[in-house]
């Protein structure tokens, strides 16, 4: 992409975050970064489903939702992330005990 997005204000990854970091600069961002974002968006959005759940699981998601306060999508997306981790499908990303950290406790 252009140089709209390689200053120390980096937009996030994912799709969502991308399209509104542009729209809160939109003056900086090229024509073909945008067509490239707003074809992506298409392909999500075209290929989107909402994932249903029986009424007991919808229930819990909408209380663990409220209690984060984050969208249903995120609850989902982080719930599935740390079940992955949790079950060694992903990574877990931990600090090395002798590693060094910046500031102080």
């Amino acid at each position: 992409m252009s140089a709209w997005n390689r200053t120390e204000d980096r937009p996030p990854e994912d799709m969502v975050g991308q399209l509104e970091h542009a729209a809160d600069r939109i003056g900086d961002v090229s024509r073909a970064d945008l067509q490239v974002m707003l074809r992506r968006a298409a392909l999500l959005i075209r290929n989107a489903a909402p994932v249903g759940f029986v009424a007991e699981i919808e229930d819990a998601i909408r209380s663990v939702s409220d209690e984060l306060q984050m969208t249903r999508n995120d609850t989902i997306r982080r719930i599935v992330k740390e079940w992955l981790e949790t079950n060694t499908y992903l990574p877990i990303h931990t600090l090395e005990e002798d590693g060094d950290v910046e500031g102080s406790a």
